[in-house]
């Protein structure tokens, strides 16, 4: 009879160090999980962050004004301005 309580007994802290240590894992599964919804939260706000500074980048008057004082670009008059026919000779 000493003999099965010991066996049971040494079940029963192999049991309980197993529940403790899958704990401890799930644990530090879901900090993980926390950490990682946080960096990908923070990667949305970059992302229309950056979106927002692309169509700023891209927009015609901002191409406009670095044509005109970088390039030193002007719209050409009216009587420079030349008109081209579409290539394979259909015409309408």
């Amino acid at each position: 009879m000493v003999r099965l309580n010991v066996v049971l007994l040494l079940v029963l802290v192999l049991c309980s160090l197993g529940v403790v240590t899958s704990q401890h894992k799930a644990r530090r599964i879901f900090q993980a999980l926390e950490a990682e919804q946080e960096h990908a939260r923070q990667l949305e706000v970059e992302h229309g962050q950056l979106q927002l500074e692309l169509s700023t980048w891209g927009a015609a008057p901002r191409i406009e004004k670095i044509a005109r004082e970088k390039l030193r670009m002007s719209t050409p008059e009216s009587p420079r301005v030349i008109t081209a026919a579409p290539a394979g000779g259909a015409s309408r």
